[in-house]
């Protein structure tokens, strides 16, 4: 999802797959490598997607991910460079994977909140993608790996924009407050938030455990949108339009390279 999420958060439309896959024969069942393979081929037909072959190799622990060629045609092309200070920040899927994926390895995460995030890390963001080329959006990216503030910053360093963001505002799947709470953040999350510290203003008041959640690594997580304020009502009519989630949590400001997260 990862791979086709790249597609979409340029604008494009993927078209051509190869799976990539590293498996321990010796450790599981060749159903398991089966299952994954499944799962791939039903999101990339979701997508529109061939997968035209692959490789796979015998390792030590499974892996799986996929190298994907998309299209976009050159005037719709969203990049993180197009946000201009006055763009809403918007988001579209709650935040809280890798909370909660590192609660469901510790035995600690309940069935409803897995489910939750499990569902969410397998819908694909064709919908989001579509509506924010169609509106003429710019600036965009996906929120993935370095999590909400890793790729907020990347945004406001490539557009030379900063942000202001209202925690309050932000998403989270159910349980992952408590969660982190518990200490049952994954090492990924904790260097994110290493990382944005020099670049963070947080409001007093906004605690450890909240800024966790707003760094926490995501796993095929939602796009990230800079949407001109003129354009905001459009775009929010055509997310609603389409059953598609969007969050407004702040805004991109003139204070090159910092982000303020409010209450």
């Amino acid at each position: 999802m990862n791979a086709l999420s790249d597609i979409y958060a340029m604008g494009g439309e993927p078209r051509l797959a190869l799976n990539l896959a590293a498996f321990p024969v010796k450790k599981y069942r060749l159903l398991e490598l089966e299952e994954i393979l499944r799962g791939a081929a039903e999101a990339a037909r979701e997508a529109g997607c061939l997968i035209a072959g692959g490789h796979t190799i015998d390792d030590n622990e499974p892996k799986f991910g996929q190298c994907v060629i998309g299209f976009a045609e050159r005037n719709s092309i969203l990049k993180k460079d197009g946000a201009r200070p006055g763009d809403r920040i918007v988001i579209t899927k709650p935040l809280g994977t890798g909370i909660i994926t590192t609660a469901i390895k510790n035995e600690a995460a309940a069935d409803g909140i897995a489910r939750q995030a499990a569902e969410s890390m397998a819908t694909l963001n064709k919908k989001a993608s579509s509506v924010a080329v169609s509106a003429g959006l710019k600036g965009a990216t996906d929120i993935t790996g370095y999590g909400l503030l890793g790729h907020l910053l990347e945004m406001c360093s490539a557009s030379g924009t900063g942000a202001e963001v209202m925690f309050d505002s932000i998403p989270f799947f159910d349980g992952v407050r408590e969660l982190a709470g518990k200490g049952l953040v994954p090492g990924g999350t904790r260097a994110n938030l290493s990382f944005a510290s020099a670049c963070l203003d947080p409001e007093e008041g906004i605690s450890e455990t909240e800024l966790l959640m707003a760094a926490d690594a995501q796993t095929s997580g939602g796009l990230l949108l800079a949407v001109p304020t003129d354009r905001f009502d459009a775009v929010a009519d055509a997310m609603e339009r389409e059953s598609q989630l969007y969050r407004a949590i702040g805004t991109f400001t003139d204070r090159r390279g910092r982000i303020t997260l409010k209450r």
